[in-house]
């Protein structure tokens, strides 16, 4: 029998994440006051369907694990981090995303008319930005490497807002800021999408 997605996650993060204060972080995702486990990942675009959240993260962290696990990533560019770092970065680096959508309704023209049809919209009560917000997040319950903050705030790359200078500095200190921007891409542009029954 195969272990659902928030099963899996929970799995993976009490198997590689053990610094102090994870377990505190663990139970308030588990708890009512977090939608972590049923959020979707986006409004319209990659996981935007109820459970997207967790699964983008399951599918980041195992694109992580696969691209640090080539030789070269190792010897050539000195990327070699602990599980738990990885599983950290990778879980976590959307938690920004939690009680940050809220169903709505809208009217949509179907087959030329129009119906009411349910959708995702944004209601952002901690406007703190998006990487920025996960490392906030986090270091309320854990503290993190500054290899580890720096990864989560840069996880998107060039296509954050900030100056693209800013961008290719924090990416070239630390390595693991690309690996993450690398598996977030992959995650998102070719293992996720909206299945038929999505808002």
């Amino acid at each position: 029998m195969s272990l659902s997605a928030k099963e899996e996650f929970i799995q993976i993060y009490q198997q590689h994440i053990q610094r102090p204060g994870s377990q505190n972080l663990l139970d308030y995702l588990t708890s009512d006051a977090s939608d972590f486990f049923t959020a979707p990942s986006s409004t319209r675009f990659h996981g935007a369907y109820e459970g997207g959240l967790v699964q983008h993260s399951l599918n980041v962290y195992h694109c992580l694990v696969d691209y640090l696990s080539r030789p070269r990533t190792k010897e050539l560019y000195g990327m070699d981090y602990t599980d738990e770092t990885v599983a950290l970065v990778a879980l976590l680096h959307d938690i920004c995303k939690l009680n940050f959508y809220v169903k709505d309704t809208r009217n949509k023209k179907i087959n030329g008319k129009w119906e009411t049809v349910p959708f995702y919209r944004i209601d952002d009560t901690l406007p703190y930005g998006h990487g920025e917000k996960s490392v906030y997040i986090i270091s309320s319950y854990m503290r993190l490497s500054r290899e580890e903050a720096f990864a989560i705030r840069y996880h998107m790359g060039f296509s954050g807002i900030e100056d693209k200078n800013t961008i290719g500095r924090a990416l070239e200190m630390f390595p693991l800021a690309l690996a993450l921007n690398v598996a977030d891409m992959e995650a998102s542009y070719y293992l996720e999408g909206l299945p038929e029954n999505s808002y």
